[in-house]
């Protein structure tokens, strides 16, 4: 089963997911996105954000 098969499957929910996931990287500067997958769905999505401090 391919990913668009799994997304229409499941209500929408990988779709959903890949443009949460698409969003935090496109905010997150130094950091880290884990997602947590049960029975092969994305239940839920941690972002960790670093902030970098200077001199």
């Amino acid at each position: 089963m391919d990913h668009s098969e799994k997304g229409s499957a499941s209500g929408g929910v990988l779709p959903e997911a890949l443009a949460l996931v698409s969003e935090a990287l496109g905010r997150l500067r130094y950091g880290a996105i884990q997602l947590t997958v049960h029975d092969g769905k994305v239940m839920q999505i941690d972002v960790t954000e670093r902030k970098r401090l200077t001199d």
